[in-house]
């Protein structure tokens, strides 16, 4: 008997530790109950125009695109030096429990976790449902910014996560690869308007990060965002590249398949879109 509790206990306790790894999305109920905890700090990634008119009570704000450079291309992420910078300058340590959150979209509170997490921190969790979800749960909004403490953040780049134009040119045709474009059908078909080259990288599926979602904006079951990816042959065997125009719909992608569902192999392509359609030597197809 008393072997049979120890297999018991042994075995509940990978049970929790399996259920528990990867799940970095916390409800409404439950970063409300957090809230004054004092190694916590939400972060809005909502733009600055959006965040002045109201947001989360006690959040920072901290869009994404303040993390970015123009060179060679638009929104690249900046150097880890500089970026480990700007986080700690907002306030945030990478040994914080990090809430992340957006407007509703997902976009950005996607890019700004696959940027926290790229740079190696520690806990970081998005809230399920956005700014929205949190309206609705009537809980505490403001318009009154948050300013944080100067922390110091200590980079620990985490270079698995991210993909560069040479291993995107790689993937094409390698059969142990699959690329994910994030964007619209009608992007990557090629038939929207826009300035950039028409089309989408050679080899990439389509799944449109809304396919996510469900109409209330929240984050779908793991159950169906594994049954969505696995339909397309977005199979845990594989290295996952995910992009769209410039990475921030893919890092929701990212969140979903590298946390959610626990792919071993995820990564995203920084220089997106933006950065393959602008190299003449390489074939854009619709």
């Amino acid at each position: 008997m008393k072997k049979f509790r120890i297999i018991f206990s042994l075995a509940v306790s990978f049970l929790f530790i399996s259920m528990s790894i990867g799940q970095d999305l916390i409800s409404v109920s439950e970063l409300a109950k957090k809230m004054s905890d004092p190694n916590l700090i939400i972060v809005s990634a909502q733009k600055s125009d959006s965040y002045a008119t109201t947001h989360i009570k006690g959040s920072i704000n901290l869009p994404p695109s303040e993390l970015t450079v123009n060179e060679p291309v638009n929104y690249v992420l900046d150097t880890p030096a500089n970026i480990a910078k700007k986080l700690g300058a907002a306030g945030i340590s990478e040994t914080m429990e990090i809430v992340v959150y957006d407007e509703g979209s997902s976009k950005y509170s996607g890019r700004l976790y696959w940027t926290l997490v790229y740079m190696g921190a520690e806990n970081v969790k998005i809230l399920n449902g956005e700014m929205t979800a949190w309206k609705e749960g009537r809980k505490p909004i403001t318009n009154t910014a948050t300013k944080a403490s100067p922390a110091i953040f200590t980079a620990n780049v985490q270079a698995q996560f991210l993909a560069n134009i040479d291993e995107v040119r790689k993937a094409n045709d390698n059969p142990n690869y699959v690329i994910i474009d994030a964007r619209t059908p009608e992007e990557y078909n090629g038939t929207d308007e826009t300035e950039l080259r028409k089309g989408h990288i050679p080899g990439a599926i389509n799944i449109n990060y809304t396919e996510m979602l469900d109409s209330k904006g929240m984050l779908k079951s793991k159950e169906a965002l594994s049954a969505l990816f696995l339909a397309k042959g977005v199979s845990p065997d594989k290295t996952i590249i995910v992009y769209c125009a410039s990475s921030v719909r893919a890092s929701i992608e990212f969140f979903a398949l590298e946390s959610i569902l626990e792919y071993p192999n995820v990564k995203v392509y920084d220089g997106a879109f933006n950065e393959w359609q602008s190299d003449e030597n390489n074939l854009v197809i619709l």
